[in-house]
C-alpha cells in the first residue's frame, strides 16, 4: 500500500513539473508578442541594414531578426568576444532607438 501511494504522489509532482514549464514558455512569448515585433528570417532583411551592421560592427553576426508594422527593425547580435546586445534599425539601414 506504501509504494500505491508513493507511486501516486510522484506521478502527481510529475505532472505539477510539467504544467510549470508549459506555463513558463507560454509567458515568454506573450512578453515578445508585446514589444509588437515579429520574428522573421535573417535572410528577409533588407540590403541597407545588412550592410550598416557589416561597416558599424563588422564583428557582429545576428542571432534573430524581428520586424514590426512600422517596418522597424530589432536584431539580436553576437560579437565575436562574446558580447552581445540588440539593435534598432529603419529599413533604410539607419540605426534608431525605440
Amino acid at each position: 500500500m506504501k509504494r500505491l501511494v508513493f507511486a501516486a504522489v510522484l506521478a502527481l509532482v510529475s505532472l505539477t513539473t510539467y504544467a510549470q514549464e508549459e506555463v513558463s514558455e507560454t509567458e515568454v512569448v506573450e512578453v515578445t508578442a508585446q514589444d509588437g515585433f515579429t520574428e522573421i528570417e535573417t535572410a528577409d532583411l533588407p540590403e541597407a541594414i545588412t550592410a550598416s551592421l557589416t561597416k558599424d560592427y563588422p564583428t557582429a553576426s545576428i542571432s534573430k531578426a524581428y520586424v514590426n508594422e512600422e517596418k522597424q527593425y530589432k536584431l539580436e547580435v553576437a560579437l565575436e568576444d562574446g558580447t552581445s546586445g540588440t539593435l534598432y534599425a529603419d529599413a533604410e539601414g539607419n540605426w534608431v532607438n525605440l
